[in-house]
């Protein structure tokens, strides 16, 4: 009997788990510096809005800032778990990751095909100079003459790939942000991408 009650709780505690797992396993991204850089941003673009020429932008170029801040808010509120970056450029992709509380945001080397663990942040992906790359699905194309970090929000679901017809690289969102050297304290080096290829592909970084 005594054998029976102890299989009985045991039971009853996994099915519990089994069924609490959505609730404990989500996250709760507003109470990262992201969000409170998306909440300061879009508060002084609102601001502007009956003016945006004083703010330096002109009507179409508020309206789609204001829609791309609209978007990051809604990403960083409605995720249930941590950015991740998807390689579908059919090479190896240069993604800045870290594991949360546990190591700094660093270069990591993604294969093609591959998506990031969720147990890291992909905080955003690096693109070397020369790349043809479209930063954003309503961004023009455009030659990059230097290298870049992009940054991307808390909870972001990040798609790499490549235009079959032009061969340059192509992002699913906007970028939150786009570093020069200089500009940040993530890592830009002068990597082509033949040498990304080259590089040994960061296993650490897959599930």
């Amino acid at each position: 009997m005594k054998f029976f009650r102890v299989v009985l709780v045991a039971l009853v505690l996994l099915l519990n788990l089994a069924i609490a797992q959505p609730s404990w396993a989500s996250k709760d991204f507003t109470k990262g510096a992201d969000y409170a850089e998306v909440t300061q941003a879009l508060n002084q673009l609102l601001q502007a809005k009956d003016a945006p020429d004083q703010a330096g932008y002109t009507p179409e170029q508020y309206q789609q800032r204001l829609a791309e801040l609209q978007s990051q808010k809604y990403i960083i509120e409605t995720a249930s778990k941590r950015a991740q970056c998807r390689n579908q450029t059919g090479q190896t992709l240069a993604v800045y990751a870290n594991k949360a509380g546990k190591s700094p945001t660093q270069l990591y080397f993604l294969g093609a095909g591959k998506v990031t663990d969720d147990d890291w942040d992909c905080d955003g992906i690096f693109l070397p100079a020369g790349t043809q790359a479209t930063l954003g699905p309503t961004a023009q194309a455009q030659e990059l003459a230097e290298p870049i970090a992009i940054k991307v929000v808390d909870g972001t679901q990040l798609i790499a790939k490549t235009n079959a017809a032009t061969g340059g690289i192509e992002l699913n969102v906007p970028p939150a942000n786009v570093f020069k050297a200089g500009e940040t304290i993530w890592s830009i080096p002068t990597l082509s991408q033949v040498d990304i290829n080259a590089q040994p592909l960061s296993k650490q970084i897959l599930d």
